[in-house]
């Protein structure tokens, strides 16, 4: 996905992907990304969690806003099943 992401960007459109396994992300130089320390198969979280996965479907779009260099790895701490998450405020995009 990160090759893709550098292809997309050499095109001048911006992006951001989510990544489960950091070395890979760090090594492939993705332009940015949100890195959560879940188990693989699972970037947006766990089946029927929708406000997991909302909340980082917005921290990505906020990193795609936010990052000002290229080669930014995001991780926002949650934790595999041991967060809780509230509705983002989608007004702060």
């Amino acid at each position: 996905m990160g090759l893709i992401a550098r292809t997309v960007e050499a095109s001048g459109i911006p992006t951001v992907t989510i990544s489960i396994t950091r070395d890979l992300t760090e090594a492939v130089g993705v332009p940015r990304s949100v890195f959560v320390k879940w188990p693989l198969g699972h970037p947006l979280g766990e089946a029927n969690a929708a406000s997991q996965q909302r909340t980082l479907i917005y921290e990505a779009l906020h990193q795609l806003v936010a990052a000002q260099e290229p080669g930014v790895i995001h991780d926002p701490g949650y934790r595999w099943r041991r967060a809780n998450y509230s509705e983002p405020d989608w007004s702060q995009l």
